[in-house]
């Protein structure tokens, strides 16, 4: 029982740190207030592994736009009247990866010391768990439209959770993450 408490506690250890710090890199000699308006590139989403149907689908790439157009606006970019009047072109990955992670669990009884010396006694076990889990990576890419050069990448990731999720839920959890990955912007 004991065992079984503490694999628990590693399992809401290993949960408990579902998203990692965001990513950036930029062009520093760009100067981030002449973009001013956005277009998507073709293709505006791109899945990895390609043909998943967990997440490659019409509506997970329609959430994520919406959410990145909304974080767009947020920061003062606006769409452009057409792809060509654009100053950015903007492009986002959602990559799937299969992680591993080992957890060690100790338990039985060890030595100690205390007010009247040292007591207890006795082995104490380990027993080393392999935990195998996904995790997604939203990955936005803005790339200078006149010369087409990559100008600015955020990328942030979050442990993937084997709950169900209303299409509420879907929809809040692409604005937080996209929210977390252009938070960096504009960097100057």
């Amino acid at each position: 029982m004991l065992r079984m408490t503490l694999l628990s506690a590693a399992v809401v250890l290993l949960t408990a740190c579902q998203t990692t710090q965001p990513q950036r890199d930029y062009d520093g000699s760009r100067n981030f207030a002449d973009y001013r308006t956005w277009a998507w590139s073709e293709p505006a989403i791109n899945f990895s592994p390609a043909n998943d149907p967990r997440i490659s689908s019409d509506l997970v790439a329609q959430r994520l736009q919406d959410a990145i157009a909304a974080q767009l606006d947020a920061r003062g970019l606006r769409p452009a009247a057409s792809p060509e009047q654009a100053d950015l072109k903007i492009r986002a990955d959602m990559i799937i990866d299969e992680r591993e992670q080992m957890v060690t669990t100790n338990y039985g009884v060890g030595l100690g010391t205390g007010y009247w010396g040292v007591w207890g006694g006795g082995p104490v076990m380990s027993e080393t768990r392999s935990m195998n889990y996904q995790t997604a990576t939203l990955q936005i890419d803005m790339i200078d439209a006149d010369d087409n050069q990559l100008v600015w990448r955020g990328s942030s990731t979050d442990v993937v959770r084997d709950r169900s999720q209303t299409p509420a839920e879907r929809t809040r959890a692409a604005h937080e993450l996209a929210g977390r990955v252009l938070t960096g912007y504009p960097p100057n």
